[in-house]
């Protein structure tokens, strides 16, 4: 016991001389901003708060962190920004490769590749912070916006994101996930989970991509079987965009016109959103489409339950080979929700009408289908999915480090 009490205070007497230890590293925009911001990064130890000044920080290369418990904090994502249109390499705007690091108050532009890219983290949050390409929506903008991949206990909350041509908010191979109160417009896809252990997406304006929000499981990658996820409470409004990723990217087969997709993955949740006006439908359920080498991939969506949704207008303008023939033979549009007919466990309870294509396989021609109405008017009981839970020390992060005024509005 006593060994026990020992060890107790020792580790109570190393955080508090991490946190006595602490400074913050101003770092102001300016002349040599790529030099000075990039030695901040490298000098910093852990507990310690980079501090940006408002202003243009004009940047030729990416920068990268690898230093855990660092806080970057800039003065507001209209007052900080950090512009990488003059990059000369084709990497991220900022690299992250450590833990329980804190990103806020600034906004990247142009970046030649990914905004923010973390990798391999765990305990990362990234809130109120804005990732844009200015130019609007251009197959030549970087893929993703933020991008945590390979990590844990990631928050991404309150940001905005603007014109990737892949995501706006990706999140990749990584477990124990929250995405909320955001906003993503004019990217291919809005907001994606990919591959992804548990994720809870929640309170989001997705509106002006070509899909608002997908759940994705795909082969040939180290971690399969995404499941687990909840989408809810968000408003996935005008997803109408015409794709525009680089060819060869799996989400230029995502229509435009989709609200929420949810391709081959395991129980996953879509519920209480407000989802409308979105041409090729509000919510599509599909397998896989493309041939695989991969034997230990199922390409099929399992356990998908969708319920308590609020539908406006979908299916008036499907943007697929052969969506405007369907959509003829159906009555001039399609219902708000569509289904392959390929995936195991699909329950629908809301009562707007959905179809399923009963395809044998999916991706296969769509003069195989054969349309029929999908049962959609049963009473679905309740949730399956408990919520994520973070470590608290995270959400302790925002509200210590944020004023009042500062904090995400909810």
């Amino acid at each position: 016991m006593i060994h026990k009490i020992k060890a107790i205070l020792l580790c109570g007497a190393m955080i508090a001389a991490t946190s006595l230890n602490a400074k913050t590293i101003e770092v102001t925009a300016g002349a040599n901003a790529q030099e000075k911001l990039q030695e901040a990064l490298i000098l910093a130890e852990e507990g310690d708060i980079i501090a940006l000044s408002a202003g243009k920080y004009i940047l030729t290369d990416g920068l990268s962190l690898d230093v855990n418990g660092v806080t970057i904090k800039g003065l507001g994502e209209d007052k900080t920004i950090l512009d990488f249109t003059d990059q000369k390499g084709s990497g991220e705007g900022l690299l992250v490769t450590s833990d329980d690091v804190f990103l806020t108050g600034f906004a990247i532009e142009n970046s030649k590749g990914d905004g923010i890219k973390s990798k391999g983290a765990d305990q990362i949050v990234i809130s109120k912070v804005r990732v844009e390409w200015t130019g609007g929506p251009n197959p030549e903008n970087g893929a993703y916006g933020i991008y945590p991949v390979e990590s844990k206990n990631i928050l991404v909350d309150g940001v905005q994101v603007y014109g990737a041509s892949d995501a706006g908010i990706y999140v990749g191979q990584s477990q124990n996930i929250i995405v909320r109160y955001s906003i993503v417009k004019h990217n291919v896809a809005g907001i994606e989970i990919e591959n992804c252990y548990g994720a809870d997406v929640y309170q989001n304006l997705a509106t002006e991509n070509t899909g608002g929000i997908l759940v994705f499981d795909l082969p040939d990658i180290p971690q399969q079987g995404g499941r687990d996820v909840r989408v809810y409470n968000n408003f996935v409004h005008n997803n109408n965009t015409a794709n525009f990723a680089p060819e060869g990217n799996i989400v230029g087969s995502v229509p435009a016109g989709s609200g929420v997709m949810v391709m081959s993955s395991r129980n996953v949740e879509v519920f209480e959103n407000i989802i409308d006006d979105n041409a090729t439908a509000n919510i599509l359920v599909v397998g896989y489409p493309n041939q695989t080498q991969d034997k230990n991939y199922n390409p099929r969506a399992i356990d998908i339950r969708i319920f308590a949704n609020r539908h406006g207008k979908a299916g008036y303008k499907p943007d697929f080979p052969g969506g405007d023939l369907l959509a003829a033979a159906l009555g001039g549009s399609l219902t708000p929700i569509i289904y392959d007919g390929t995936g195991e466990n699909i329950q629908i309870s809301d009562k707007v009408g959905a179809i399923s294509l009963n395809m044998a396989k999916a991706g296969r021609p769509l003069t195989e289908a054969r349309p029929s109405p999908y049962p959609s008017d049963s009473e679905f009981e309740g949730q399956k999915l408990q919520p994520i839970i973070l470590p608290a020390v995270m959400e302790d992060k925002i509200f210590s480090v944020l004023s009042k005024d500062e904090l995400p509005a909810k």
